[in-house]
């Protein structure tokens, strides 16, 4: 009967841990997506393209992030370095600060796992 009621609590235990992960990425993703919004879209526009605001005045070009072409021969470390240390880390645009002092780690890998489902791709590995 204990044992019974141990395997109970235990699996209503690892119910409610996946619920609470689905919740922990689902409020990543939101994050991410708020976090793009405040900080990418004036460059690199809404829908990821590279055409927001700013980007007729900048001399290069921002990334089209919603271009599985321009987005799968990038590396997921070599997108978060663009975003911790700036344009200038990966041999791009010395216009793109770095974001290093902004965002934290975790949050820069869920802003690459967002890049990743805008340009619904793969890195390359």
């Amino acid at each position: 009967m204990i044992m019974k009621r141990f395997a109970s609590i235990a699996f209503a235990g690892m119910l409610a841990a996946g619920f609470l992960a689905q919740a922990d990425t689902a409020a990543a993703k939101e994050k991410a997506i708020d976090n793009y919004n405040l900080y990418c879209v004036q460059c690199h526009g809404t829908k990821g393209t590279g055409r927001g605001i700013n980007a007729p005045a900048l001399s290069v070009q921002p990334r089209n992030h919603a271009s599985a072409k321009d987005m799968e021969s990038l590396t997921d470390a070599s997108v978060a370095k663009a975003i911790k240390e700036g344009g200038i880390a990966v041999a791009k645009s010395t216009q793109m600060p770095p974001f290093g002092g902004i965002l934290s780690e975790e949050e820069i890998a869920d802003m690459v796992k967002h890049l990743r489902v805008m340009c619904k791709c793969e890195g390359k590995k």
